[in-house]
């Protein structure tokens, strides 16, 4: 199969360390759906892969005969059997063939390493770091978020007269006594070691589902705010700030349906709203709440400062006992708010208020402690005045990153 597409020639470095050497075998970088390729170099070892990809034509019967490991990303239990699994065989004492990880879990440009996922060095056993080069004058393998699709890289790749692949096996690393009880230290020193040989950065970037993010302090933050890539679609589909902008929903929380969304929007083709859903969070039926597409939309105004934002979104979300009882922020709204401001995972958002004072005997955050947290923290303050405040980009003008920097000019093909 990879021969049909072009791949004639795979060029093998370095020497392979046996199941008894090292148990796992760990490759990088993964940069597209070519990369089991290494396969076949490396004596077919036993794969780690989504239980999604069982349905994959091909694939799914490939999975199938190599007695993969499974994992479901969306069930938490599936995940602890799969660590028991991967403990079981990579002690087994070479009774089981070696498992092969991409430890950063999902597909990059090749220009610096994503932070590696711990699962494959919970064992604490010795492993084998793995490169892999597509040394050709044209980049046509590269899959990677916001590039070329499925159909478009295998079409790019199979019009090369040849493709060509470089595996490496570099030394079996020996985990200390310190990494080999700490599978997330273990990974960051594995992870440097490659990028060192490979002459690229070792970065904290991560996949949180299909959001690239990045450690801030204790948070994982999005590198491109939602709020921008939800003013980009809103563009697209002719909506513009103040504009088409319906009478403002009822105080308190409501859960809006497609459709509801498209009504409220003033959106001349109800369907188009579809899409608009993914950037909020939603319920068992597909729902979204009200107050976040509230915040949301009076951000995109662009008229509002940051205090001004702050203080509408604890308005909007927090909760009051009585009259006579200050407004209080609970966990689940702080992490919602987080989560559609900067990106961050709930988990990340329950951990940080926490921190903050939230689980106390006052039973929230007040203003007071919200405010000073999202506008003087030397940490999340400049976070929360750049994500908040989305460029308004005029006809004709470049349109900045989200790191202030503005956008390169087209590149050639060759490029």
């Amino acid at each position: 199969m990879f021969f049909l597409l072009g791949f004639m020639r795979i060029r093998v470095r370095g020497r392979q360390a046996s199941r008894l050497e090292a148990p796992i075998l760990v490759a990088a970088p993964h940069s597209t759906f070519f990369d089991p390729i290494i396969l076949l170099p490396c004596d077919l070892p036993k794969v780690v892969s989504r239980t999604e990809n069982l349905h994959v034509p091909v694939i799914g019967a490939l999975l199938r005969f190599n007695q993969a490991i499974l994992v479901s990303r969306h069930d938490p239990a599936s995940r602890k059997k799969v660590v028991e699994e991967v403990k079981r065989r990579a002690t087994s004492r070479g009774k089981w063939p070696q498992v092969l990880f991409f430890p950063e879990g999902t597909c990059s440009n090749k220009k610096a390493l994503l932070k590696f996922k711990p699962g494959a060095f919970i064992a604490g056993v010795p492993i084998q770091p793995v490169l892999i080069r597509y040394p050709n004058s044209l980049d046509s393998t590269t899959w990677a978020w916001r590039g070329p699709g499925v159909l478009k890289v295998i079409w790019l790749t199979a019009s090369q007269l040849c493709t060509t692949v470089e595996v490496e096996f570099l030394p079996v690393y020996h985990p200390s006594a310190e990494e080999s009880t700490n599978p997330t230290l273990y990974a960051s020193n594995v992870q440097k070691t490659m990028a060192q040989a490979l002459s690229i950065p070792a970065t904290e970037c991560e996949f949180v589902g299909n959001l690239p993010v990045c450690a801030v302090g204790c948070l994982r933050v999005a590198l491109e705010p939602q709020l921008w890539e939800l003013s980009k679609a809103l563009r697209k589909m002719r909506w513009t700030p103040g504009g088409n902008l319906q009478p403002p929903l009822s105080n308190g929380p409501e859960r809006l349906g497609h459709q509801e969304l498209a009504r409220w929007l003033g959106l001349a083709h109800l369907e188009v709203a579809n899409g608009l859903h993914t950037f909020f969070q939603q319920d068992e039926e597909g729902r979204v709440d009200s107050r976040e597409v509230q915040l949301a939309l009076q951000a995109l105004e662009g008229t509002h400062s940051p205090k001004e934002l702050t203080q509408l979104a604890f308005q909007l979300f927090c909760e009051q006992q009585t009259e006579l009882e200050e407004p209080r922020l609970c966990q689940e709204a702080f992490c919602t708010i987080l989560r559609l401001v900067l990106g961050t995972p709930l988990a990340d958002g329950a951990e940080l208020y926490a921190t903050l004072g939230g689980i106390g005997i006052h039973g929230g955050l007040s203003i007071g402690q919200f405010q000073d947290f999202t506008l003087n923290h030397p940490d999340y303050a400049p976070l929360f005045t750049t994500y908040l405040c989305p460029p308004m980009p005029t006809r004709g003008a470049p349109i900045p990153h989200s790191n202030g920097s503005l956008l390169n000019p087209p590149k050639s093909k060759a490029d």
